[in-house]
C-alpha cells in the first residue's frame, strides 16, 4: 500500500486495528456462546441470547471496546483521500462496523438495565 503521507498512513493501520481487533474479540465468540447456549439448551428467545451477550462483554470490557471504536472512528475519519478510493472505502466500512458495534452496545446495556428487574 503506498501512502503519500506518512501520518495518513499511521492514522489508517491504527484505525483498521482499533476497529477489527475489538469486533473480531466481541461479536465471533459472543456469536458462537449464543448459538452453542441455544442448541444445548434447547431454549429460545432472549434467555437464550443473554447468556452469550454478557459473557462476551464480561470477557472483553464494555468501557475499553467503546473507547476503541470512538477512537478508531476519529482515525479512520481523517485518513479519508479522493487519491486511494480502496483506503477510504476500507475506512468507510470499518467505521460501519465501529458505529455497529457501540449502537449495539449500547442497545444492550439499555436493554439490561430497563429490564434488568
Amino acid at each position: 500500500m503506498h501512502f503519500q503521507n506518512d501520518n495518513a498512513a499511521k492514522a489508517f493501520v491504527k484505525g483498521v486495528l482499533l476497529t477489527w481487533v475489538p469486533f473480531l474479540l466481541f461479536m465471533v465468540p459472543m456469536l458462537a456462546n449464543t448459538f452453542r447456549g441455544v442448541s444445548e439448551s434447547k431454549a429460545t428467545g432472549l434467555a437464550a441470547v443473554a447468556g452469550g451477550i454478557s459473557e462476551g462483554l464480561a470477557t472483553f470490557g464494555l468501557a475499553a471496546m467503546v473507547i476503541s471504536q470512538i477512537l478508531a472512528i476519529f482515525l479512520l475519519a481523517r485518513t479519508f483521500d479522493r487519491g486511494h478510493f480502496l483506503r477510504s472505502l476500507l475506512s468507510a466500512v470499518s467505521m460501519f462496523c465501529s458505529l455497529l458495534l457501540i449502537a449495539f452496545t449500547g442497545v444492550s446495556v439499555w436493554w439490561l438495565i430497563r429490564f434488568a428487574r
